[in-house]
């Protein structure tokens, strides 16, 4: 049985293994990734697709501007573990974020991705014609859906990075951690 629910702090190995194993190295060069780096995603959309104590799927979405002066989210990755695809675990996925999203009053969601599997949810490249990504992107694949009618007219221009900035590492704490590391492997090596 399948569980879907938020991501935790101790997912998130497990889900940057799904995400290697289902995109590569190549996730990293997406236009989509340029507005993930340096941010947190948008809070409480992250979920997690579990079954029997094991990572199988995951979800996200981030904040993001689609012109000028308006606020949606961006979905992805959405990835599914191989030996679970084609049980309904990408759906539910997706389902449940956008139930979410409305339910926290977020007005739109964007994604770049394959509009036969998209569509089935309500998302459309009609609401996305005057916006652009930054970076390389195939404008067929840039799609939206509206969680407000209307929340997407007349936007126009680059989809920007928006929301929660990751938190910068302490430099102290990371010399200090650094330092009983060396003393560590400093005794261990003179016990050998």
């Amino acid at each position: 049985m399948v569980t879907v629910r938020e991501e935790k702090i101790a997912d998130v190995a497990a889900r940057e293994v799904l995400l290697d194993e289902a995109y590569g190295a190549a996730r990293f060069a997406k236009a989509s990734e340029r507005l993930r780096e340096g941010r947190l995603p948008a809070e409480g959309l992250s979920l997690v697709a579990i079954e029997h104590g094991r990572l199988v799927g995951t979800v996200r979405l981030w904040n993001v501007t689609v012109g000028a002066g308006r606020s949606a989210l961006l979905l992805g990755p959405l990835a599914v573990h191989p030996d679970f695809r084609n049980r309904g675990i990408g759906s539910a996925l997706i389902d449940r974020v956008i139930a979410r999203a409305r339910l926290a009053g977020h007005r739109a969601i964007v994604l770049v991705g394959d509009a036969p599997y998209y569509g089935r949810f309500g998302f459309s490249s009609g609401p996305t014609g005057s916006l652009w990504m930054p970076g390389p992107f195939e404008r067929h694949r840039l799609l939206a859906i509206e969680l407000k009618p209307g929340a997407l007219d007349g936007a126009r221009g680059l989809i920007g990075a928006a929301g929660r900035l990751l938190p910068a590492p302490d430099l102290a704490t990371l010399v200090a951690q650094d330092r009983r590391a060396e003393r560590a492997r400093a005794r261990r090596a003179r016990a050998a």
